[in-house]
């Protein structure tokens, strides 16, 4: 009989992990969107991040978050910018972040502002403090824009390539994107 019982639960383990009980194993994009989810709007965040991570970008979406604060949803977009899945260029990261924001908005149209950045880490001294009160910084942003709903994609382009609201740090730029057109 005990041998029985360990056959009927191996068998229905093998039925729930194989999806013929009926579950379905989760996309890449709802796991990414679950895991890199923050805020106090995390249901929103995940459901952007599930738009976001559908599609393989060049640059790594390390983070999504919604706030909602008095009234108002802000979203939040953290990438990174060293570790880029493909090379590109100063003109073809512009584009991927007027893409990201796009998306973002479609994802959450009751969002009223998504602020993007991206980070690079910086490097620490073994031993040196990371975490608690005390704790040294490990990332730096090396580019923001903060974009107001409704901003047309054209106008953020041109925007952030005139550098007008934008935080861009030309020591990285100048490192970061392979040259040409």
């Amino acid at each position: 009989m005990r041998n029985l019982t360990n056959v009927t639960v191996a068998c229905a383990l093998f039925a729930l992990v194989s999806g013929t009980a009926g579950a379905q194993m989760p996309s890449v994009a709802s796991l990414d969107a679950h895991a890199r989810a923050s805020g106090n709007q995390k249901t929103l965040a995940t459901h952007v991040g599930e738009s976001i991570f559908s599609k393989p970008w060049p640059v790594q979406v390390v983070g999504i978050s919604a706030n909602r604060i008095g009234g108002h949803t802000v979203l939040g977009m953290r990438l990174s910018g060293v570790k880029f899945h493909a090379p590109i260029t100063r003109g073809e990261y512009v584009d991927e972040i007027v893409s990201l924001v796009e998306r973002a908005f479609a994802a959450a149209p009751s969002a009223e502002e998504t602020d993007l950045w991206t980070i690079v880490p910086i490097p620490y001294r073994k031993g040196e403090i990371v975490t608690g009160a005390l704790a040294q910084p490990t990332s730096r942003p090396v580019f923001s824009v903060s974009v107001r709903k409704g901003e047309s994609a054209s106008h953020l382009g041109a925007r952030i390539r005139a550098g007008n609201g934008v935080f861009w740090d030309q020591e990285w730029s100048r490192m970061a994107f392979k040259h040409g057109a």
